[in-house]
């Protein structure tokens, strides 16, 4: 007997699919995956992200604008500066998860 896997039963709407293909998008680019890294452990301010990644301020703020756009990071601003990390856990597992994905040694058989 077939049953649906419980990702697609949640995912059942059109919008949740491209709002999930929208989140992969901006997490596939490198620059920005580097930011959301650097934003994982504790908040940061985009100046020390910029010297952190060898980047500009203002692609920083650039690329920060559209991670909290799409809910991966948040921002709180302390005094003038503002500070960013990732929005909740769940950013921190799906990162997680992708890491030890691409960490995991190739099998030979899987590999055919």
């Amino acid at each position: 007997m077939f049953t649906k896997p419980r990702s697609a039963v949640r995912l059942s709407s059109e919008d949740a699919i491209v709002q999930l293909a929208d989140l992969f998008r901006l997490m596939g680019d490198p620059t920005r995956l580097r930011i959301t890294l650097v934003c994982l452990d504790e908040p940061i301010s985009v100046g020390e992200i910029a010297v952190c990644l060898m980047l500009s301020p203002s692609l920083v703020s650039h690329h920060l604008r559209l991670l909290k756009a799409a809910r991966i990071l948040r921002a709180e601003r302390r005094g003038k500066q503002i500070f960013y990390s990732a929005l909740d856990e769940h950013i921190r597992c799906v990162i997680d998860d992708m890491v030890a994905h691409v960490g995991e040694p190739l099998d030979i058989e899987e590999a055919d």
